[in-house]
């Protein structure tokens, strides 16, 4: 399936005189605004002098109104320290974007990630969309900074854009979308017409294809989409192909927090700034003034169902028949963990039984990610992965977040995207 096919460049903003150009918008109603500080200080509260210095938590803190200040300063500082050679595109842009928004000069960061999207080389026809989701952070990153020497990156970027054939992914397309809505705004005056039109017809297709994720119940993709994706449909210049009703995704949203789905502090950090009416274009108008607000009390939690006095019996297969890529295999086991344990624990106990099931796991900003299994390791070069499943159903949340219920059969497959 082709990405992007041309349009008509005559639907343009009508809200263009404002900073972020909110076209869209819904709001947190009163009531539930507890709901919201609750996961804000649970967000806050894993910013901790040995966690890895998460940019996304950060830039989220700002755009949100932070009210750990001491924890602000020290993800603010630990960022400031980091080292550009050991982050990638994506990572060296939130970085860039993080420090902005508290009001720190970020330094040869930025001309380090313009060399890097300078010498960034076109996709391959078969490349993951994924790998488009680090150079729209790093162009959204670079109009921030300075649209003039942004624009020829941008171009570049969106016309190896237009021609991807990969399967559609809505983190990159909300990011994408948010990247070229900023240099569509940002365009230097005097510049060429094309400019416009090639953005906006890249816009209009991205657009398309996020606004076909909607659910009806308002989710966008999934759950943990939906932040990102309600930022671009609100800002961007293009109408979605569908018709979005943000405040019924709002309302959808806040009934998944109630029920306890954002606890993890990179999906806090993802649809925070949404529920604060904030998106990404607003992280150079950020205000650095002291705070006066107080951290709120947690809101009260509905009590869980006690699991403790059961335990539940999960069907666990490990499952590689990528030919070429190591031994071909696939093993299932029984394995009985507490009620409401996490899948991790069920990982370490069919481990501890069975060394075939031995894997191992890399930090990420999303939390623990399984990188290897039965000495199979995911590769980059190879486009392999360990894809976790409930059934066919792929999981939407990661191994130390997600809570298996008895008699579930999930799967670790060996997947090349």
């Amino acid at each position: 399936m082709t990405w992007f096919t041309l349009s008509l460049l005559n639907l343009l903003w009508a809200a263009a005189g404002t900073s972020t150009g909110t076209r869209s918008s819904c709001s947190v109603p009163p009531a539930q605004q507890p709901l919201v500080h609750g996961i804000q200080v649970l967000m806050e509260n894993s910013v901790t002098s040995s966690a890895h210095p998460n940019p996304s938590i950060l830039i989220a803190m700002n755009l949100a109104g932070a009210y750990n200040m001491e924890a602000q300063k020290l993800l603010t500082d630990k960022l400031m320290a980091s080292d550009s050679a050991d982050l990638t595109i994506g990572q060296l842009a939130l970085t860039i974007m993080a420090l902005n928004s508290s009001c720190r000069d970020p330094g040869n960061k930025v001309s380090v990630l313009q060399r890097l999207m300078e010498s960034w080389p076109p996709s391959s026809p078969s490349a993951p969309a994924s790998t488009f989701y680090g150079p729209s952070l790093a162009v959204l990153a670079l109009c921030q900074e300075n649209p003039k020497t942004a624009l020829p990156i941008a171009t570049r970027f969106a016309k190896i854009l237009r021609f991807g054939s990969s399967p559609f992914n809505t983190d990159t397309g909300a990011m994408a979308t948010l990247a070229l809505t900023c240099m569509y705004n940002k365009i230097p005056e005097g510049s060429d017409e094309g400019y416009k039109i090639l953005f906006i017809e890249v816009l209009d297709e991205v657009v398309k294809n996020v606004s076909m994720r909607i659910e009806d119940n308002g989710i966008i993709g999934d759950i943990y989409s939906t932040g990102l994706a309600m930022q671009a449909l609100s800002v961007t210049p293009k109408q979605p192909n569908k018709e979005w009703n943000c405040q019924k995704t709002m309302d959808t949203i806040l009934q998944e927090i109630e029920q306890g789905k954002f606890h993890n502090p990179m999906s806090i950090a993802q649809i925070l700034p949404s529920l604060k009416g904030k998106t990404y274009l607003d992280v150079p108008h950020v205000s650095c003034s002291p705070g006066v607000e107080v951290q709120p009390t947690l809101p009260t939690q509905p009590s869980p169902v006690p699991t403790t006095a059961s335990n539940v019996t999960v069907t666990y297969t490990i499952n590689n028949q990528l030919r070429g890529v190591g031994l071909l295999f696939n093993e299932t086991m029984d394995v009985s963990v507490k009620g409401g344990s996490v899948l991790l624990v069920v990982l370490e106990e069919a481990q501890r039984r069975n060394p075939m099931f031995k894997f191992e796991t890399t930090m990420t900003s999303w939390g623990l990610v399984v990188s290897s299994i039965n000495n199979i390791t995911e590769s980059v070069h190879e486009r392999t992965y360990w894809q976790f499943l409930n059934g066919k159903t792929p999981l939407n949340e990661g191994v130390a977040d997600y809570k298996p219920s008895d008699r579930e059969h999930i799967t670790a497959n060996f997947t090349q995207y």
